[in-house]
């Protein structure tokens, strides 16, 4: 027992400062929401990616969710804005090389629907002390890949020959990579999925863009689909006020960010927002928690 705010004498129980229930979700910011989902979907359109590592950090200090329910929501999101670049991306398939290396798709896709249905299970035994540090250290990773894919930008090696009878394996291998990020992070894993196709496959860049839908679809359907099943998707004054006005300003940061990118230094901008992704990570390791609802 204590006093609240209003000089009652309360239970303990009722003065925290959060709300646990999975159906109630305080915050009504639908406008906010859709500029956040369009500025993090521009920024990825004009470096190739989702956006949804940049995303992940203002669903925490921002928009006030737990680490676990940012995570899930964030895949939902991903979920929505890939099926949208999906749209936009099959009507290239015949243009590119993507029957070429089904083999390596159908690897990376067997081992990351495997890992995003094990890893959406395992996310909620990960304790909340140290989830913080578990995405903390994944986006200071993901920051680090963003410079040095710009530092071999324009590479023209591949680390398994065509013949090679390690392209099966490497290729579930990297599903499983691939798999257990999207579950830890909510993202589509283009970020991963599109290096380890150029450098470790020799696909090019337009094969690789396609071939990554193909891989992160499924797989970020796999995570979301366990996340349903286990009723994580109960809040509707959440998918109303958040996810869906974050969804909507996703489809129109990407459709501008893509018709920008030709005018903008991909690789300088890939370097600057490595840098504040960087630094969001280190700042949401030390945040003490003025989060709101698990």
């Amino acid at each position: 027992m204590k006093w609240n705010a209003r000089g009652l004498w309360v239970p303990t129980c009722y003065t925290k400062p959060m709300i646990t229930s999975e159906r109630q979700y305080p915050i009504r910011r639908p406008f906010a929401a859709a500029g956040a989902g369009t500025a993090v979907a521009l920024l990825g359109g004009l470096i190739g990616l989702g956006g949804a590592e940049f995303r992940l950090p203002l669903l925490i200090a921002v928009f006030a969710l737990y680490p676990h329910r940012a995570i899930r929501i964030n895949l939902l999101i991903s979920l929505a804005t890939l099926a949208m670049s999906a749209l936009a991306r099959l009507s290239f398939v015949d243009a590119t090389s993507v029957t070429d290396y089904k083999v390596e798709i159908g690897g990376m896709l067997a081992g990351g629907i495997i890992a995003a249905w094990l890893g959406a299970g395992y996310l909620s035994r990960i304790p909340k002390s140290k989830i913080m540090g578990v995405i903390a250290v994944l986006l200071i990773g993901t920051a680090g890949l963003l410079a040095v894919e710009t530092t071999i930008s324009g590479a023209a090696w591949t680390l398994l020959d065509q013949d090679s009878a390690w392209r099966m394996p490497a290729a579930v291998v990297a599903g499983l990579l691939v798999g257990t990020m999207s579950s830890l992070l909510g993202v589509a894993g283009g970020e991963f999925i599109i290096p380890i196709l150029i450098f470790v496959f020799g696909a090019d860049i337009r094969t690789a863009g396609t071939a990554s839908v193909l891989i992160s679809l499924p797989i970020v359907f796999t995570g979301v689909a366990r996340h349903w099943v286990t009723g994580h998707y109960r809040s509707q004054t959440m998918l109303t006020y958040l996810v869906l006005p974050m969804c909507v300003g996703s489809f129109v940061g990407a459709m501008i960010g893509g018709y920008l990118a030709a005018w903008t230094s991909a690789d300088a901008l890939r370097l600057v927002l490595g840098a504040i992704l960087a630094v969001s990570a280190i700042k949401l390791r030390t945040k003490s928690g003025a989060v709101v609802t698990d």
